[in-house]
């Protein structure tokens, strides 16, 4: 069994575990502009209360996006650095997918869609099936939360997500999203199982190969065009 050092920073919670075969320690923070210094004090004290130096362990596995641009960015940085200096494989991993994991593992369910708000009037989501494990029914999206469409797969439909929180309105009449979990969000628990299952199917990569996953073209906006989007929104 794998030893996973996991950080994920996508959202406005910050998390890292420490997966050693099936006992798994985990530290989580709130606060967006406190993720770059509370994740490495937080890895400290996992690797301390299991008794492991980083080099013990047998991969980094990080949230890679879709999220927050600074948070995947500070997740894949550092993960990136501490890979480098112990000389470790990373695993990026969909922090979607880590969404659904967490759905399974709470409801038992096999057809998940899991929504999160992506901020500027729009979400990301993703739909995913369990069978022995989770396979991709639909692709990670960006889209307005109207836009939200996901396959029909024959079964019962469980959400999860803050994207129903955030945009309630867009949802309702929606059957599949009554009901949904929107507590749900990215965290480094599921991050670690992920990444175990990933490393043993040689999905690890070289630190200076991990990159975030974005799904917005354009990650920042002028004053001017702000003023706009936010006019627009008011109007509609």
């Amino acid at each position: 069994m794998s030893i996973i050092l996991a950080i994920e920073t996508s959202s406005e919670l910050a998390s890292c575990a420490l997966l050693n075969g099936e006992t798994l320690l985990a530290r989580a923070s709130s606060g967006v502009r406190t993720h770059s210094q509370s994740i490495l004090p937080m890895v400290q004290e996992l690797l301390a209360e299991a008794g492991l130096t980083l080099a013990q362990c047998d991969a980094i596995a990080f949230g890679a996006g879709p999220g927050s641009f600074t948070g995947v960015r500070t997740a894949c940085g550092i993960a990136q650095g501490l890979a480098f200096g112990a000389g470790l494989p990373v695993v990026p991993l969909v922090t979607l997918e880590a969404m659904a994991l967490a759905c399974r593992l709470q409801t038992g369910a096999t057809e998940i869609l899991t929504v999160l708000d992506a901020r500027m009037g729009e979400v990301y989501w993703a739909q995913y099936r369990f069978d022995g494990g989770l396979t991709v029914v639909a692709e990670p999206a960006l889209c307005a939360p109207g836009d939200v469409a996901p396959v029909d797969a024959g079964g019962v439909l469980t959400a999860c997500g803050n994207g129903f929180a955030a945009y309630p309105d867009a949802f309702a009449g929606r059957p599949w999203a009554q009901g949904a979990l929107a507590a749900i969000m990215p965290h480094a628990g599921e991050v670690a199982r992920l990444g175990s299952a990933a490393l043993a199917a040689g999905h690890g990569v070289a630190a200076a190969q991990a990159q975030p996953l974005y799904l917005r073209n354009k990650v920042a906006y002028t004053s001017a065009e702000r003023q706009v989007i936010n006019a627009s929104k008011a109007a509609a």
